[in-house]
């Protein structure tokens, strides 16, 4: 009747996503991030050092920090550890009591911990939305995309993007920043998403995202930008004075970013790039063309 114990699987890459129904566009000024159910109790049934858990923790860590950079709303969800008979109600039938047995693991882990501005909202059923108010703050905050990572995909995850889409809230469902009872039932939870009721992102996708009403671009999301398509340990060492191409960052990929930011009206070459060549010279490379009036908008967080 309890969750059993969670065997590793290969975190889903996304060129293994399903094929999308839809293509809703996801803009900073319009989203939501909601971090589902990231507690000790529900993260207890998985090895802490396997390969999935640790690419979990680490993509919704990233998505958080971009959000943090650029103004998105970040709510989480949290079981309460003192659930009453008549609140748990038919979750005992199907899980037993849960929580109330490790009253000790209520809170979100430790890399994850909720900042002072952050929302946590108590979970009592699968959605987010059941006898919460996420509705009315994404409503106060004029925010109608709902970006979700967390655990269990096919369960909370799914059901919540499923309410979402029920409300005429786009959910956005980060096919990498989620992790399931098994990989069968995660790509379950991402096949329906993607068909019936919202979008399959990943990690990748949300790094880069920017407004379509123009570029809206600080320096944490430039420095996001390039980090989404470094490995883990160049980030880990990253050196903003350092060549970017030392990093294994490629023309096919600089190019990507040059499409991106033309379309967002911010004219930089591929050129420009390569001469500039570190994080720190885009940046002051960017700020000129801000200079000769060709957008604005763009607030150098911190320095590196």
């Amino acid at each position: 009747m309890s969750i059993p114990t969670i065997s590793s699987y290969p975190m889903p890459t996304a060129d293994t996503f399903p094929n999308q129904k839809v293509n809703w566009v996801l803009e900073p000024k319009r989203a939501v991030f909601l971090i589902h159910d990231m507690q000790a109790y529900f993260l207890r049934f998985y090895d802490a050092e396997s390969d999935l858990i640790k690419a979990l923790k680490q993509n919704l860590a990233s998505i958080k920090a971009y959000c943090r950079a650029n103004g998105i709303p970040v709510v989480y969800t949290a079981q309460p550890k003192d659930q009453k008979p008549e609140d748990r109600a038919l979750l005992n039938d199907m899980w037993g009591s849960g929580l109330n047995d490790f009253p000790e693991l209520q809170k979100v882990i430790d890399e994850l911990s909720p900042d002072e501005d952050d929302t946590v909202l108590v979970k009592w059923r699968y959605s987010a939305f059941h006898r919460s108010n996420l509705q009315e703050l994404m409503q106060s905050w004029g925010r109608d995309q709902l970006i979700i990572g967390g655990i269990y995909a096919h369960i909370g995850c799914m059901i919540t993007a499923t309410d979402a889409f029920m409300r005429d809230i786009q959910p956005f469902m980060v096919g990498d920043a989620l992790a399931d009872f098994s990989e069968a039932e995660h790509r379950q939870a991402l096949t329906f998403t993607g068909g019936r009721t919202g979008r399959v992102i990943s990690t990748r996708d949300v790094l880069i995202a920017t407004d379509v009403s123009g570029i809206s671009l600080q320096y944490e999301q430039l420095k996001a930008q390039v980090f989404a398509f470094l490995d883990d340990e160049d980030i880990e060492e990253f050196d903003a004075n350092e060549e970017l191409i030392d990093y294994g960052l490629d023309s096919i990929q600089i190019m990507s970013l040059v499409s991106q930011w033309k379309n967002q009206g911010l004219d930089v070459s591929f050129q420009e790039l390569a001469n500039a060549s570190t994080l720190n010279g885009w940046w002051d490379l960017i700020q000129t063309k801000l200079t000769q009036g060709q957008s604005s908008d763009l607030i150098r967080a911190e320095t590196v």
